[in-house]
């Protein structure tokens, strides 16, 4: 990887890390490319259980750099990239992949920085961590999906206010809110999020793991029939699956399972 981001793989846990700490890791378009490279690296790696995103120094990410930012203003709706991704917007991708992807806020995560922060499956954040959605005070609109993400994570009340006031939030009404599931002092966040990837490499089963993340997401947008029966659906097809034998026999056993892991 380049300088601006790293990826660490400690098996079962890859930690990728955003490495601009004097502009508050501000994402600049290659280090984009860099992050979704690694993200995907860390997927295909057999050894990866989960994903841990953070950043360096006192921010998490404070979006896209300001350079950036004003180029892309001033070109106006003629930069719009080609896109015929499902799922459009930044970071999006990370919703697709079939391994946890945990959040380690560890400062400030604002506007692409939030939309990172919201795109993670799980968030932890230290009480040093601040949001801001910032979109309106740019003159722009939620971006990136998070009209409906953000509803979805917080309730329809603290999405619109977050979004429509782009105030600063800290850790704990962040906690509150429902934004992030736990709270940390920073000394303790890494290792609580890389705690939290080896307890799921020790108890659970990588493919039930993907397969719920990917129930999840789709059937927030579905009717409860189809998406019951399509959870019915994959239920079955589990029980043919190696990993249920041996979730059995672990428990009759009384050891851990041994599941199979996930990658190339």
């Amino acid at each position: 990887m380049a300088d601006s981001v790293s990826l660490e793989i400690d098996d079962p846990v890859a930690v990728i890390t955003l490495r601009r700490p004097e502009v508050l890791n501000a994402f600049t378009h290659p280090m984009l490319a860099e992050l979704e490279a690694a993200v995907r690296s860390a997927v295909a790696d057999r050894r990866v259980v989960g994903i841990v995103i953070t950043g360096e120094g006192r921010g998490f990410c404070s979006g896209l750099d300001a350079q950036a930012l004003a180029a892309t203003a001033g070109g106006g709706s003629s930069g719009r990239p080609d896109d015929d991704h499902e799922l459009v917007g930044l970071f999006s991708y990370l919703l697709e992949q079939p391994k946890p992807i945990i959040g380690a806020i560890n400062g400030v995560a604002a506007g692409g920085g939030f939309v990172l922060a919201a795109k993670c499956d799980v968030r932890i954040a230290s009480t040093a961590a601040a949001f801001t959605t910032i979109f309106t005070m740019r003159g722009l609109i939620a971006e990136h999906g998070m009209t409906w993400l953000l509803p979805r994570q917080v309730g329809l009340g603290s999405a619109l206010d977050l979004l429509w006031s782009s105030r600063k939030i800290d850790a704990a009404e962040a906690y509150r809110v429902g934004l992030v599931q736990q709270v940390v002092e920073p000394d303790a966040l890494l290792e609580t999020a890389r705690e939290y990837v080896r307890e799921l490499a020790r108890n659970v089963s990588p493919w039930t793991v993907a397969e719920t993340k990917r129930l999840v997401y789709r059937h927030v947008g579905m009717e409860a029939p189809e998406s019951f029966r399509e959870a019915d659906e994959s239920t079955w097809a589990a029980l043919d699956r190696p990993d249920a034998g041996e979730g059995v026999a672990a428990l009759i056993e009384r050891r851990p399972p041994d599941f199979e892991r996930l990658g190339d």
